[in-house]
C-alpha cells in the first residue's frame, strides 16, 4: 500500500522498530525497560508481537500473509507497474466490481478513467474524484490506481479519474504537482471545484497534501474535500516522523530498525523524487506551514495502528483541527500501511464507507 510494499523497496523507503521477533517462549519473564536516558529514550527489550485480537478472522489472516510477504524480495518486485504480492488483489478487485475504464489523457496527462458499469448516481453526476496512486513516487501504476479507484467507483458510483503522474527517478519534485495541476485545470471545465474531490494513499495521500498546497500557490480554487490515506503531511529522515518512525513498521511491514541515534546529515527523504527540494516548502511538506493548513478544505485522514504513518496522520489531523479546518481521522486498530486494497477483509470495506460517506457529505451536489 497506500500502501505500500516493503514499502520501503516501492514505496517510501522508510524505517521503523527495532527488535521485534524474540519467541515469547525464550521468555522467562514479563519483559522490562532496559534503560531510559536523561532525554527520554527508552531502551526496549526484544518481544514477540502477535496479529491484535480485535481484528476480523479475515483480517487477521490477512496481516500474517501481508507480514510474511514483506520478507520476500520477490513479492515486492514490480510487473508492469504491479507489485507481485498485491497481483490478486487486483484480480479480486476487477471481479468483484464492475466498472469501464477509458485509458486516455486529460489537460496532456495520461489517466485511467473509471466510471461504475451500472451508472454514476444521479447526485453524482456533477462530481467527480481524482484519485493519486501509491508507490512512493517511484512506481506502482497502474497496480496502486486500480486498487484505490475500483472499489471507489464501483460502490461509490462515481467517476473516478486516476492521474499518471510523473514520478522518479526521471523525473523530481514538482513534476507530479505540475500534472494533477493540469488534469485538474481540465476538470474544472466540466465540474465546479466545490464538486471536485482529491484522495491517494501513501504517496499519493502526501501528493494530495502537495497539490492542494500547489492550488494555493497557484491561485487555483481548492476543491470540495480532500482524503489523506496512509500518509501523513510530515515528514523526517526516516519516515513521516514521530513515534512511528520505531514503533510500527516492524509489525505492519517487517521492517528493521532504522538507526538510532540518527547520522548527523541524513537527508530528510531518501526518494529521488524529491532531490534538491526543500523540506520547508509547504508544496513539498504541507504540514511545514500553518498558514498553508489553514486554507484546507474538508481533509479525511485514514491510517492503521500499525501504520508507518500513523503519527504523522495524527498530527496532521490535530494541526488541521486547531487551525480550524474541518479534519476527521479514521484510524483502524491492528492494520498496517494501504491496508484496504484487499478488498475481500471486512475492515477495507468499512474503510471505503468512510471514504465515500465523507465525499458525499462535503462535495456539492
Amino acid at each position: 500500500m497506500a500502501g505500500m510494499w516493503r514499502m520501503a523497496a516501492s514505496c517510501v523507503a522508510l524505517v521503523a522498530v527495532a527488535g521485534f521477533g524474540a519467541s515469547a517462549g525464550a521468555q522467562s519473564a514479563p519483559p522490562t525497560v532496559i534503560k531510559v536516558e536523561d532525554d527520554g529514550t527508552v531502551h526496549v527489550p526484544a518481544m514477540a508481537v502477535p496479529v491484535s485480537s480485535m481484528l476480523s478472522p479475515q483480517a487477521k489472516a490477512y496481516v500474517a500473509e501481508h507480514l510474511k510477504a514483506m520478507q520476500d524480495p520477490q513479492q515486492v518486485r514490480q510487473v508492469a507497474g504491479v507489485p507481485v504480492f498485491m497481483q490478486g488483489y487486483l484480480a479480486r478487485a476487477r471481479d468483484t466490481f464492475a466498472y469501464d475504464l477509458t485509458d486516455h489523457q486529460i489537460g496532456g496527462v495520461h489517466v485511467y478513467d473509471y466510471r461504475p458499469r451500472e451508472g454514476i448516481a444521479r447526485k453524482n453526476a456533477r462530481r467527480v474524484l481524482i484519485n493519486l496512486h501509491g508507490g512512493g513516487f517511484m512506481g506502482c501504476f497502474p497496480g496502486c490506481a486500480e486498487l484505490e479507484s475500483i472499489p471507489v467507483a464501483g460502490l461509490g458510483k462515481v467517476r473516478v479519474v486516476s492521474v499518471d503522474y510523473r514520478q522518479g527517478p526521471d523525473h523530481v519534485f514538482p513534476a507530479a504537482s505540475e500534472d494533477v495541476a493540469s488534469v485538474y485545470r481540465e476538470l474544472l471545465k466540466s465540474y465546479p471545484a466545490r464538486n471536485i474531490g482529491i484522495y491517494g494513499c501513501s504517496a499519493g495521500g502526501m501528493l494530495t497534501g502537495m497539490a492542494t498546497a500547489w492550488f494555493q500557490k497557484h491561485g487555483l480554487p481548492r476543491p470540495g474535500a480532500i482524503g489523506v490515506f496512509c500518509a501523513g503531511l510530515t515528514t523526517s529522515a526516516f519516515g513521516f516522523g514521530g513515534d512511528a518512525d520505531y514503533m510500527t513498521a516492524a509489525i505492519g511491514d517487517a521492517r528493521p530498525a532504522p538507526e538510532w541515534p540518527a547520522p548527523a546529515g541524513l537527508p530528510w527523504t531518501q526518494l529521488p523524487y524529491f532531490k534538491g527540494s526543500d523540506p520547508a516548502d509547504p508544496t513539498v511538506a504541507p504540514g511545514s506551514s500553518d498558514e498553508t493548513l489553514r486554507r484546507f478544505p474538508p481533509t479525511l485522514i485514514i491510517t492503521g495502528t500499525r501504520g508507518f504513518e500513523l503519527s504523522s496522520a495524527v498530527k496532521t489531523h490535530s494541526r488541521l483541527v486547531a487551525l480550524g479546518v474541518e479534519a476527521d481521522l479514521h484510524v483502524w486498530e491492528g492494520l498496517f500501511h494501504g491496508f484496504f486494497y484487499n478488498v475481500d477483509v471486512p475492515e477495507s470495506r468499512e474503510a471505503y464507507d468512510v471514504m465515500l460517506r465523507f465525499f458525499d457529505r462535503h462535495l456539492g451536489r
